[in-house]
């Protein structure tokens, strides 16, 4: 089966690499054409693990192509994907389906033959109906369908997610949808993947009610990281306490300094702004937003708390480990690290920082923070160590070297990678998150 993808970002280049890689003759079409010339260079315009290697692979068996020219990318395909951006409109907080809707028109003025449109990018309720309008408009003599196919792929682990996942969520309302999607994903029955058949508009919702979720675990947690350090607790035996109830889970119940990223910010908002529009209020994700914005800066001032105070703060260094919102991406889209930094500058902190993927996307996001080129570079010279991001290559720092390097033994450990024994065996004042 031929399939184009109309945007090749973060989840169209990873969908279309992976439909590829299951056999499909896949075309990824991009307006940006210095990102398509990359990609014909092999040269991947996100990082993501184990992408490059796929779109070689594919790339080399022919199945899969990349170009500017829509009219000519969709000729010939069954299923056409709509995969470009919905960042959060500026002053409501609503998804901007501008593009979108640019690509339905574009799609329907160039169709060639019976084709199913998917929405592969992450809509509010009722979108659908419109992309369906819009190609009607059009005039196209072909056979349309409009489906809903929600992504939920995790930064860091899209491949393995796309391939192995939880479940595949197909809006449709006829037939025709229905039968050209189970054929898309025909490879994937032979994992046994759960595919939810449902009407579009409930898949629509889907999507942003299971982030919704998701962001109220990760905010719950951190609320009860707080307590636990009013009353003497730790929050890491809480969190396994009650993930080990089979109803709860011990999924996304690690305090930190707050969720951020493409999805979850973007996506609580809109759903916020959806639920206004249908004068539905959704109360407990207004208190997740607002309480998850607040945490941010809060954790710049349990920094500064652990620099003596706000007097004994003014003037000195800290050191910033890690500035993605999660480890395993380049990404800094609402990153709790520019908050920090933010709130540190105000404080008259300085501050030097490292990051294994994000520094040539964090820096001009944070022109107050100095980027330097190794760990042990940003400690040098440091007040506190502070631990934004919980990669791999800050788990085992060597804490003697750490001590030798900065200029006071001060850890601050936002993510909880370290425990607090050993770190003051070390000769550290350590700071964590929920454990007293």
């Amino acid at each position: 089966m031929k399939i184009a993808m109309v945007g090749s970002g973060y989840v169209g280049l990873v969908s279309g690499a992976c439909f590829a890689d299951f056999g499909h003759d896949v075309v990824c079409i991009d307006k940006d054409q210095s990102k398509i010339d990359r990609l014909h260079e092999g040269v991947m315009p996100i990082y993501e693990p184990g992408l490059d290697a796929l779109v070689a692979s594919n790339v080399k068996a022919g199945r899969l192509s990349f170009t500017t020219d829509l009219a000519e990318g969709i000729k010939g395909a069954s299923a056409i994907f709509i995969a470009v951006g919905t960042p959060s409109r500026r002053g409501d907080g609503h998804a901007d389906l501008s593009f979108v809707y640019a690509v339905a028109r574009e799609v329907g003025e160039s169709l060639s033959n019976d084709a199913v449109v998917v929405t592969k990018s992450t809509v509010p309720v009722g979108t659908g109906d419109e992309v369906e309008r819009i190609l009607k408009e059009s005039g196209t003599p072909h056979r349309v369908a409009v489906v809903s196919n929600p992504e939920f792929l995790r930064e860091g682990a899209a491949i393995g997610d796309f391939k192995r996942p939880d479940r595949i969520v197909i809006g449709a309302e006829d037939e025709f949808g229905r039968e050209v999607m189970h054929e898309v994903y025909r490879p994937l029955f032979l994992n046994e993947s759960p595919i939810l058949f449902t009407s579009r508009r409930s898949s629509e919702l889907i999507k942003y009610a299971a982030n919704a979720f998701l962001a109220t675990k990760i905010t719950f947690i951190n609320e009860m990281a707080d307590l636990c350090e009013k009353v003497g607790g730790n929050v890491q035996d809480v969190a396994r306490g009650i993930g080990l109830d089979g109803r709860i889970g011990g999924k996304f119940l690690h305090a930190g300094p707050g969720y951020g990223g493409s999805c979850f910010p973007k996506d609580t908002l809109a759903l916020l702004k959806t639920a206004e529009d249908y004068e539905s209020p959704v109360r407990i994700v207004e208190a997740v937003v607002k309480v998850n914005d607040l945490r941010k800066r809060a954790m710049g001032r349990k920094v500064i708390e652990a620099l003596g105070g706000a007097d004994a703060a003014r003037g000195k260094r800290a050191a910033l480990l890690g500035l993605t919102f999660k480890p395993n991406t380049d990404d800094m889209r609402d990153s709790p690290a520019i908050a920090i930094a933010q709130t540190l500058a105000d404080a008259g902190v300085s501050a030097a920082a490292y990051d294994p993927e994000g520094m040539e996307l964090a820096k001009p996001l944070m022109p107050e923070v100095e980027m330097v080129s190794d760990p042990y570079a940003a400690i040098d010279g440091a007040d506190a160590v502070v631990i934004v991001t919980e990669w791999d290559a800050f788990r085992a720092l060597d804490l003697d070297r750490v001590k030798a390097l900065a200029k006071a033994p001060v850890l601050v450990d936002l993510r909880n990678i370290y425990q607090p024994d050993m770190v003051r065996e070390a000769g550290f004042a350590y700071t964590s998150v929920g454990r007293s």
